[in-house]
């Protein structure tokens, strides 16, 4: 997985340690990583981990997509798409109301994200670009679960809330 994401994101990016330090965490859900192989070679990962949303009711267990990448030579094969699918499934399957992520809208866009501050969600941060913080809203959704956003402080201490640019792009397959 350290590969894929040092290939996906570029030498010197802090996504690898991210991963790391996310899968130590401990956390009111437990992560979740999901890899894409070929034949013994793993060439794509997702990661589902715990966060917030800071609702007016009361707190909320969600989770961030976040990483997901795919070695360069084997992007655009799909690969990144059946990873998210197969993620937002088992969230689902968990009763996971909501996944957010940051990246691009017209690739998560076609992967069942929308915009989420246009659906009434606060970002995290203001750092993002437009249109980059979505939300997947799964089954056990409620109408009043809106509010702000909150990652795990292990995004934060590795400065990985607002990634911008050609990250944004480059690391789905």
């Amino acid at each position: 997985m350290r590969e894929v994401h040092t290939q996906a994101f570029g030498d010197g990016e802090p996504v690898p340690a991210l991963v790391d330090a996310l899968r130590a965490n401990e956390a009111s859900l437990a992560p979740l990583s999901l890899v894409a192989t070929v034949g013994e070679r793993v060439v794509g990962h997702v990661m589902l981990s715990a966060c917030r949303l800071d609702a007016l009711p009361r707190l909320v267990d969600v989770l961030s997509l976040s990483p997901l990448g795919v070695l360069p030579e084997f992007q655009g094969r799909r690969i990144g798409t059946r990873l998210v699918a197969d993620a937002l499934a088992w969230a689902d399957g968990q009763g996971v109301p909501l996944v957010f992520l940051e990246g691009s809208p017209h690739y998560y866009g076609k992967r069942g994200f929308a915009d989420a501050t246009e659906l009434g969600f606060r970002p995290p941060t203001l750092r993002y670009p437009p249109g980059a913080f979505q939300v997947a809203r799964l089954s056990a959704y409620e109408e009043w679960m809106t509010g702000t956003f909150v990652y795990s402080d292990v995004f934060w201490a590795f400065d990985c809330v607002g990634l911008r640019g050609e990250h944004l792009e480059r690391a789905a397959g």
